[in-house]
């Protein structure tokens, strides 16, 4: 692995560079506050984007190329943008619209923002972990596409966000092991939102990457504490700087001269005082405070030297100050300050510029201008091609027992979706240690597990599931993390856009287990990632499992978040459908991921192959992936009620409809498999509606399950999961409700103590009905 070396600028060009990024980098947060239609603070990192300033100048305009991927520490993002204005790729008037609607985000976005276009970045600990998970992706693609120019996947995270417990997860992880294509740079300003960070901190921090297997870089001094530290005696210097503690160094940035001597050597060997006899009281600051972390020349051999190391990912602590260049530089409250009208006239001053220039670019014939347009003509973003259509077909031919689980459907048919070498070839399964638990194993025995290198198994040949790691392997398997499931299924899911080669990735995991990565799902479907994930198993009917592992808001979670569909299938021909349309949609314009609700009791498939009878197998297949299908008519001339229900409860919910038809009452069964689905299309309607002032013509596919003369019928919704995520259905024409759901913790038992508690049985959900046809 190499990767091209950038020559080497003037630094006295890239000081004139790092000064004007500064400057627009403070300017565009000082003109966001100063909007006359603020009603609240809109905020902004002046210092945190000052600590940065150094590290992303010295990369961009003296290291990464344009294959090159780079996650921005989320309090830099008018860093970043100043960046790509100086370079041409980014308009003027985006510079005075920071955190503005339509305007730049608060926090590099790319899929909001107009130049960002590798991460975004903003829930703290995601984004520095990002280009990790991406490194992995790129790994994947490689072998079994070919290899890909050299890229680096770099991470500039502040470091408080090493804090945040995810980046653990994935730096321990086996499956991120090697990745010599990574580096994390940590902006080390020993400061988070409240407080000075302890020295300690950062010596753990250290110990903690170099124990997991990473290359470690210190830029913790620049040149000219260097060389003091190099004459006779400097070491009784550096010994009195390492060994301050961070709270007391801070504090020394609030004054100068005489005063700023006196602190310096309080409590010091006398020999400290003595060495620095021959520096002036005006030099002194400038000495103490000449940290690594804003020596462009420093950090530039840092960022070789991280090069120069292949075989495992590369760590650089960059010793910055936070507010470095500006009158709040150190100060423990700095996180959130904005300087006055007179200190950003000051800053406008000492960077050349006044009122008529302060938003120039640099003249194009200078040497400053001359760097610019050569990074921005090697590194600026170029538009990305659409995403190819998946070959999936309408249905993958997977035979299925009479009685089966959805569950174990899933596994079925992705066996024999894997037939085909052309879909194979760019579908990948990921899970968290919970392969086999998850109807893996037929998928792995056909596919194989992905590692880069050829492992032996040890296992021997009588084991009914092959664990033969290789290259050619379609299946990586995680530790026990659903944050690095989410990470890594988000990185996958942007393999067109990354890497120029679309996979279809699909991530197994139990279902309770999806809050536990929930902050890295929506991470991965902020960036506009395409993947499939199904939970599995689900709801109290995992009866047995207790409390722990019964889940009942996913339902409601999969609904609300945007970009992904989520849906739930109790029958084997529906998840078959509705896993094919899932992989289609992958591919296509204004495409969603989708989430698949499974779960591990068998039903009887009969009532699924008397409703396709009923209704022809297109049709069918057609209200199946709309959202939900007639599953039982009921006797005409009679009361009506409507029994919604989705997933494993269906057996129940039909034996309460034959109960109430010897009562006299005629019920609808509808099984429900994307309320998803069914809510956005009711829900469009009446955003349509409101926008023109009219009445709204059609809710969607729910006015073509829910038949005319039944809109004045009651409706029992049972659902193993919370009883409002279906509540809704009445809303639609006015229905009375009555939700049967799961509104406690569940414990162990047999499916049907489980259901009796939570009033699933036949008997519970009839006396439901009865109730609603006499309230």
């Amino acid at each position: 692995m190499t990767f091209p070396v950038s020559p080497t600028p003037d630094i006295a060009t890239l000081h004139t560079i790092e000064q004007r990024i500064l400057w627009l980098a403070v300017r565009m947060i000082d003109a966001a506050n100063r909007r006359d239609e603020t009603e609240i603070k809109v905020g902004g990192h002046q210092a945190s984007s000052a600590s940065m300033v150094s590290i992303m100048t010295a990369l961009w305009f003296g290291h990464i190329g344009g294959e090159d991927k780079v996650a921005i520490k989320p309090h830099a993002s008018p860093v970043y943008h100043a960046i790509k204005y100086l370079t041409g790729e980014l308009d003027r008037s985006y510079l005075t619209r920071l955190r503005e609607f339509g305007g730049l985000q608060s926090y590099p976005s790319r899929t909001k923002d107009p130049d960002v276009f590798d991460f975004s970045t903003g829930s703290v600990g995601l984004g520095a972990v990002a280009p990790l998970f991406a490194s992995a992706a790129r790994r994947y693609v490689d072998a079994h596409h070919g290899p890909r120019p050299s890229t680096r996947f770099i991470a500039t995270v502040g470091d408080a966000e090493l804090d945040e417990g995810n980046v653990w997860e994935a730096i321990a992880d086996p499956a991120l092991q090697d990745l010599g294509n990574v580096t994390l740079i940590v902006d080390l300003n020993r400061q988070s939102l409240d407080r000075v960070v302890p020295g300690i901190q950062t010596r753990r921090l250290t110990r903690f990457f170099a124990e997991a297997g990473w290359h470690v870089i210190e830029v913790k001094y620049g040149t000219e504490l260097q060389a003091a530290f190099a004459r006779d005696g400097g070491d009784v210097l550096r010994r009195q700087i390492d060994e301050m503690p961070n709270e007391r160094y801070q504090s020394l940035f609030a004054v100068e001269g005489t005063e700023l001597r006196a602190r310096f050597l309080e409590g010091a060997d006398p020999s400290v005082g003595r060495f620095l006899e021959s520096v002036p009281d005006d030099d002194l600051g400038r000495l103490i405070r000449n940290l690594g972390g804003h020596d462009l020349g420093e950090l530039l051999r840092a960022y070789r030297r991280a090069d120069a190391v292949t075989d495992r990912p590369t760590v650089i602590f960059a010793y910055t100050i936070k507010g470095w260049g500006l009158p709040i530089a150190g100060d423990p409250m700095n996180h959130s300050a904005q300087l006055s009208d007179a200190q950003v006239a000051d800053l406008r001053t000492s960077v050349g510029l006044d009122e008529e220039t302060e938003w120039d670019r640099f003249d194009p014939k200078s040497a400053a201008g001359k760097i610019c347009a050569a990074v921005g003509a090697g590194i600026n973003n170029e538009p990305v091609p659409p995403r190819p259509s998946v070959p999936a077909p309408e249905a993958s031919g997977a035979r299925h027992k009479p009685v089966t689980s959805s569950q174990e459907a899933f596994g079925r048919i992705l066996v024999q979706l894997g037939r085909d070498p052309e879909l194979a070839a760019r579908m990948v399964t990921v899970s968290p240690d919970v392969a086999v638990s998850t109807n893996l194993g037929g998928w792995i025995n056909a596919q194989g597990v992905f590692s880069p290198t050829e492992s032996v198994d040890y296992s021997g040949p009588d084991r009914l599931l092959k664990w033969n790691p290789s290259p050619d392997g379609r299946h990586i398997e995680l530790g026990i993390s659903e944050m690095n499931l989410f990470l890594l299924l988000g990185q996958l899911g942007l393999s067109h856009e990354h890497d120029g080669e679309m996979l279809l990735p699909i991530g197994t995991v139990y279902d309770p287990f999806v809050l536990r990565g929930l902050d890295a799902l929506i991470y991965s479907l902020y960036n506009d990632s395409r993947f499939i994930i199904a939970g599995t198993p689900s709801g109290v009917t995992l009866a047995p499992e207790g409390g722990a592992h019964q889940s009942s808001i996913t339902p409601s979670v999969g609904l609300e978040l945007p970009g992904i569909v989520a849906v739930e299938p109790g029958y084997a021909a529906a998840v078959d459908w509705l896993l094919t349309d899932a992989l289609r949609d992958l591919g296509a314009q204004g495409g969603k991921s989708r989430y698949l609700r499974l779960s591990t009791r068998p039903l009887d498939q009969s009532p699924f192959t008397i409703a396709m009878e009923r209704l022809g197998e297109a049709a069918l297949r057609h209200d199946v992936i709309a959202g939900g299908y007639r599953l039982r008519e009921p006797a005409p001339d009679r009361d009506r009620v409507i029994l919604a229900a989705a997933g494993p409860v269906m057996p129940e919910v039909l034996s309460a409809a034959e109960i109430l038809e010897e009562e006299g009452v005629g019920a609808t069964v509808l099984d429900i498999t994307s309320q998803d689905r069914l809510f956005h299309a009711w829900r469009g309607s009446l955003d349509d509606a409101a926008r023109t002032a009219s009445r709204p013509v059609d809710p969607g596919h729910i006015s073509e399950i829910i038949r005319p003369e039944e809109r004045r019928a009651p409706i029992v919704t049972v659902h193993d999961a919370s009883p409002h995520s279906m509540a809704w259905l009445g809303s639609v024409f006015g229905q009375r409700v009555i939700p049967i759901g799961v509104d406690r913790f569940g414990e162990s038992g047999t499916i049907r103590d489980l259901y009796r508690a939570m009033g699933f049985l036949p008997e519970q959900i009839v006396n439901a009905a009865l109730v609603s046809l006499d309230t």
